[in-house]
């Protein structure tokens, strides 16, 4: 029964991304162009409230459903691998027209052909998946 939360919540997330047009492949389009910054408001909206919220978390320190602490452990700094990872990230948003997030609001909005890109993505995390173990990290 505690899924229909994370179901009603998935279900405003997009449609909210949908009617903000941030899952419109002309919108991103603009953005990679630098020809609007409605993209980037959305963005850099995202990263205020995601920075406010951690910062609410780590102070108040907040439990998670089940009565749990809620712990953010500090990752390893590397300038290398963050560049490597948003260089491939970008490539792929850019040449699908959609990140994870609105792929998956494409699909329910009606347009099919994104499912091509969401099995590339599903194989893609597969594929780590199978090989993180190998790679340096």
């Amino acid at each position: 029964m505690r899924n229909i939360i994370f179901l009603i919540v998935g279900t405003f997330f997009g449609i909210v991304m949908f009617k903000s047009e941030a899952a419109s492949w002309f919108r991103i389009y603009e953005m990679f162009q630098f020809r609007s910054f409605h993209m980037y408001g959305i963005i850099g909206s995202a990263l205020v409230l995601g920075v406010l919220l951690v910062q609410l978390i780590k102070r108040k320190r907040l439990k998670d459903m089940s009565g749990n602490p809620i712990l953010i452990i500090p990752k390893d700094k590397s300038f290398s691998r963050y560049m490597f990872g948003g260089i491939l990230f970008g490539l792929g948003w850019a040449l699908a027209g959609a990140c994870p997030g609105p792929m998956f609001v494409l699909a329910g909005a009606g347009f099919y052909p994104i499912l091509i890109v969401i099995a590339g993505a599903v194989g893609g995390t597969w594929v780590y998946g199978l090989i993180k173990d190998k790679l340096p990290h």
